[in-house]
C-alpha cells in the first residue's frame, strides 16, 4: 500500500514537472517552501496539512500527510488528536476518511517494524 501509492505519486509528479509548464513547476515549489521550517517547524505543519486535507476529503493529500508526519517522528498520540481535530471541524462526513487514515498510518507502522 505505500509503496504503491510512493511510487504512483513519484511517476506522475515527475510526469507533470516534465513539462514546460510555469504554473505547475511554481506550484509544486511553493508547497515544497510552505512545508519547510519557518516560524512553525515542518512537523506541525505536516500535521495542519493532515487537518486540512481531511476536512477537504483528500486521501491522496491525506496519505501524503500521514506520511510525511510520520517520518518526521509523529507519534501515534498526536496523530490521533490531528483526527479528533479534523472530525471535530469537518464533521462525520471525515469518518470514512479517518478509516482509511488509520490503515495507512498502521501499515506505515508495521513497515517500520
Amino acid at each position: 500500500m505505500i509503496q504503491e501509492f510512493n511510487d504512483y505519486r513519484k511517476k506522475m509528479n515527475d510526469r507533470i514537472l516534465s513539462q514546460d509548464n510555469k504554473v505547475l513547476k511554481r506550484f509544486f515549489s511553493l508547497d515544497n517552501q510552505t512545508y519547510a521550517d519557518g516560524a512553525l517547524d515542518s512537523k506541525t505543519k505536516e500535521l495542519l496539512g493532515l487537518v486540512a486535507s481531511m476536512v477537504l476529503r483528500c486521501d491522496d493529500c491525506i496519505k501524503y500527510h500521514i506520511g510525511t508526519a510520520h517520518e518526521l517522528g509523529t507519534t501515534e498520540e498526536e496523530i490521533f488528536e490531528v483526527f479528533s481535530i479534523a472530525n471535530l471541524v469537518g464533521g462525520s462526513i471525515c469518518i470514512p476518511h479517518t478509516r482509511r487514515a488509520v490503515e495507512y498510518w498502521d501499515a506505515l507502522e508495521e513497515a517500520k517494524g
